[in-house]
């Protein structure tokens, strides 16, 4: 079979990275429920920024968010190793910035995601997503971008909302952990 993933906050947990950042940069203590709480995927909100004060943040500390600590969802990487070695093909499709496709890709490999250059998209806009996949023709695809999953929920794939707090009005079969990827299909 062939599965898609969505990098950040489905694989890895970037936003409540970047809001530890945050955190540190501003020299703030924002309790980490306020985070848990957001209902949006910005999070410069809690922080006292404007939007185009957290659009600032955000590209300021882009580098920082995504080429350092940031962990996996637990399982996450097991789970796609597994689906590797059974010989599923994995596909990840990013919206990340073409400037940093290739060190994305590099630091999936070195977090033990099992990578291979021509299945992994970078570059393009959330709305541009839809295309890819279904030029892929894949079997599941895996997000936690509402503007992402209402464009495919009606198509022939089996699409799955990664469980965050800015999703919940999306009526599309959930994923909370990685470990329930085994499980999911065995049922269907």
């Amino acid at each position: 079979m062939k599965f898609g993933f969505d990098i950040d906050d489905t694989l890895i947990n970037l936003r409540e990275h970047a809001f530890h950042i945050y955190n540190q940069k501003l020299n703030q203590n924002v309790p980490v429920e306020q985070f848990h709480e957001l209902k949006t995927v910005e999070i410069h909100e809690p922080f006292g920024l404007s939007s185009i004060e957290g659009k600032e943040m955000w590209n300021r500390t882009l580098e920082e968010i995504y080429f350092t600590t940031c962990p996996a969802y637990p399982d996450a990487i097991e789970t796609l190793q597994e689906l590797d070695k059974q010989g599923h093909e994995i596909f990840y499709i990013t919206a990340r910035p073409k400037e940093y496709g290739e060190r994305t890709r590099e630091w999936m490999k070195q977090q033990g995601f099992p990578v291979q250059a021509e299945r992994f998209f970078y570059g393009m806009k959330d709305t541009e997503k839809a295309g890819i996949i279904r030029e892929l023709k894949l079997d599941y695809y895996f997000d936690d971008k509402p503007d992402v999953l209402d464009t495919l929920a009606n198509d022939y794939l089996r699409v799955y909302v990664m469980n965050q707090s800015y999703n919940q009005h999306l009526t599309l079969p959930r994923i909370s952990r990685w470990s329930e990827l085994f499980d999911i299909l065995t049922k269907e």
